[in-house]
């Protein structure tokens, strides 16, 4: 099986992504996963028979995996054979567009700098 989904900008997939690989639905997803069904222990130790998630930092954010991880548990313990996972990079976001320019301007004030900055060093060694 191959599947081409999108991932967030870290590379990681939302449940909706595994649900897709998986064809499975969000209630298996959950299941699957190694979370504590009462909430009280954040990221659990990893467990080789459950979907592990990302770790995350408190409740309120949304669940993660990484794709090699939903290739090991679809091979290994549902037995879907062979899986593969083509990550997509999301479209560029406005912040990132707007980082690319910037740093297009700042490389090319560096190369006027160093173009002004050589010509100033060899003026100087002529005239010595």
């Amino acid at each position: 099986m191959n599947y081409e989904i999108s991932t967030n900008p870290q590379g990681l997939m939302t449940i909706e992504a595994v649900q897709k690989v998986l064809n499975r639905s969000r209630a298996s997803v959950y299941r699957y996963a190694n979370t504590d069904p009462k909430g009280k222990e954040l990221n659990l130790p990893f467990d080789a028979q459950r979907l592990n998630p990302e770790l995350r930092q408190s409740l309120e954010e949304p669940l993660l995996f990484h794709p090699n991880e939903v290739a090991r548990f679809a091979q290994d313990i549902l037995g879907i054979r062979p899986v593969t996972i083509h990550v997509q990079q999301p479209p560029d976001s406005v912040t990132q567009e707007l980082l690319r320019a910037i740093l297009a301007e700042l490389k090319a004030i560096r190369e006027g700098l160093e173009a002004r900055s050589s010509t100033h060093s060899s003026t100087n060694s002529s005239s010595l």
